[in-house]
């Protein structure tokens, strides 16, 4: 079996399909995207694919994570790592059908029987995402995410701190104590203002709060760790085990999360899961993407041993055709009940994809990328 095809799709909203193809006309998909970054990503995977995959054997899934990774005098980051991704998401997928066998029994087997997962629900207004929060709880789930602040200032006045505490008690009076709240920094927060927000959010049961300060600046997480109680989270912009590695090794960290189609795909996502839990660190997976990307990370949630829930990027409650309909041929392998989504059991990724509708909405031209905000004083913010 030889690789001798891939092809490349940009589709709304903003995702990166890649299908690889063999001599006897098998299929692997995966999906490789930096939001924002697509056009870049797929260079990428261009080079990759032309300079040294096509026409090797896709079963040799190891050795061609270490030869795109170990291959390249410069390595890591955000566009070469989600490439990898992508291109290790679509060897599985092809294995996984060769063998007739999800990807999951290829990793070990599952070490669950179902997967619970949360879902965004914004966090600018109170009145909006109270009413989101209990939408969410009507259909089922037990845990949700949501944002802490849009723009802040490196220091801010009481007002604005009491402004972020008053949302995030507003979402527990909501949702009642049996559901799971993550508080979402962004990186947005400055360490100065992490360390006077973090501690008044105790008296409402926060699960973690999600990137507490910028993956620039994670040496501040111990620190940050003593002076609450909250759990901390991070992991979303981290890029392989080597990213991951000095975080487990100052401490400070309860739960990683990091994301299949940038963190090098299933591969490199098990090592990190393999590290965190020697670690005594739980894995919530970040996967705010596509159906190809969420059923990549589900494989993975299948397996290992520390999950504590999975993120997902799109509607799979009960609710008006999503985003990720418009590319499945049967969406009901996302089926969710009572906060949990079933195992996805069918060969490789567990998914079908409707390529006529890909190559169809791949003809748009897409543009997204993230807004640039700005201060009152015009100077840059995070985003």
């Amino acid at each position: 079996m030889k690789l001798v095809d891939y092809e490349l799709f940009h589709v709304p909203p903003r995702w990166l399909f890649l299908k690889l193809e063999t001599a006897d006309g098998s299929i692997g998909w995966g999906e490789p995207i930096v939001e924002g970054r697509a056009k870049t990503v797929r260079t990428a995977v261009d080079e990759i694919m032309d300079s040294y995959l096509l026409g090797t054997d896709p079963h040799r899934i190891e050795d061609h994570w270490q030869a795109m990774y170990r291959g390249s005098f410069y390595r890591g980051g955000p566009v070469l790592m989600s490439a990898i991704a992508g291109i290790d998401q679509a060897l599985w997928d092809l294995k996984g059908r060769a063998f007739g066998a999800p990807v999951y029994e290829l990793l070990g087997g599952r070490s669950r029987d179902k997967i619970r997962v949360y879902q965004w629900i914004g966090g600018d207004r109170v009145e909006e995402i109270g009413a989101e929060a209990e939408q969410l709880c009507d259909v089922g789930y037990t845990a949700l995410k949501m944002d802490a602040a849009n723009q802040m200032r490196h220091l801010e006045p009481p007002a604005a701190v009491d402004e972020v505490v008053s949302r995030v008690e507003h979402v527990r009076e909501t949702v009642g104590h049996g559901v799971d709240i993550v508080v979402d920094f962004r990186g947005r927060i400055s360490k100065s203002l992490a360390k006077r927000i973090a501690p008044k959010l105790e008296p409402f049961g926060v699960t973690f709060i999600e990137e507490p300060v910028l993956p620039e600046n994670l040496e501040w997480l111990p620190t940050l760790a003593s002076q609450t109680t909250v759990p901390l989270a991070t992991g979303e912009r981290l890029y392989s085990r080597w990213d991951f590695k000095p975080l487990f090794e100052r401490g400070g960290i309860d739960v990683v999360q990091p994301d299949v189609s940038h963190a090098g795909g299933i591969s490199e996502m098990v090592r990190i899961a393999n590290m965190a839990e020697a670690h005594d660190v739980a894995v919530a997976p970040n996967c705010p993407l596509g159906p190809i990307a969420l059923a990549a990370s589900l494989q993975v949630s299948a397996t290992v041993p520390n999950l504590l829930f999975q993120d997902h990027g799109f509607d799979i409650y009960p609710a008006p055709k999503s985003a990720a309909d418009d590319y499945l041929d049967d969406a009901s392998v996302f089926e969710f009940t009572d906060g949990y989504l079933d195992l996805l059991d069918g060969p490789g990724l567990g998914i079908e994809i409707d390529e006529d509708a890909v190559r169809e909405r791949s003809q748009q031209n897409l543009h997204w990328h993230n807004q640039v905000w700005r201060q009152a004083d015009g100077s840059i913010t995070e985003w």
